[in-house]
């Protein structure tokens, strides 16, 4: 038998078994639910993907997911709570997707008005953004002609150039002085 300091050391014969959680039965009807509430979120999770593409590039949809805590099989229950989180998001989504989509058509609304009678808008202003397009640009119903238009009701509809020129970073900053000095 071997020994260490002194004391005999005892090796165990084979290798030490640690019982490990015992799995789970699951009936049929619990399998059945369970495929069933999987099937639901995958579908809830596509139509949330849909959602936040169709709103990319103006939309203020949330489609961040909670952590879970590590990998694990979720409960039926677990599995329901997710998928009405799920549910909640996704008619959120949907709510957020409508108001913009009003916003926009008002938008819309506004810009043909304004270029129908600029008269009655006077310089009103409608961006690019508002309508739901790219790019920098604002439709403002501005005088023709300047003072002159102004003076005699000439009113007309223009789209600005686009985005601001960029400006660089500024001026470039004074030198350092260095702290050592050379003296001769």
């Amino acid at each position: 038998m071997p020994q260490a300091q002194g004391l005999p050391l005892a090796l165990p014969p084979q290798p030490v078994r640690i019982p490990g959680p015992r799995p789970a039965t699951t009936t049929a009807p619990e399998r059945l639910a369970r495929r069933e509430l999987r099937a639901q979120i995958a579908r809830l999770e596509r139509e949330l993907a849909r959602s936040f593409v169709s709103a990319f590039p103006h939309g203020e949809v949330d489609v961040s997911v909670p952590a879970a805590g590590g990998p694990r099989l979720l409960s039926l229950g677990e599995l329901e709570t997710t998928r009405d989180a799920l549910s909640a998001r996704l008619s959120s989504a949907r709510r957020s997707l409508a108001d913009l989509g009003e916003r926009q058509e008002r938008a819309r609304v506004m810009l043909e008005r304004m270029r129908l009678e600029p008269g009655r808008y006077k310089f009103a202003r409608v961006s690019n953004a508002e309508l739901g397009e790219g790019g920098c640009g604002v439709w403002e119903v501005r005088p023709r002609l300047g003072l002159i238009g102004m003076l005699a009701g000439w009113w007309q509809v223009k789209l600005s150039s686009g985005c601001p020129l960029g400006r660089g970073r500024g001026p470039a900053p004074p030198p350092r002085r260095s702290a050592v000095r050379l003296t001769a």
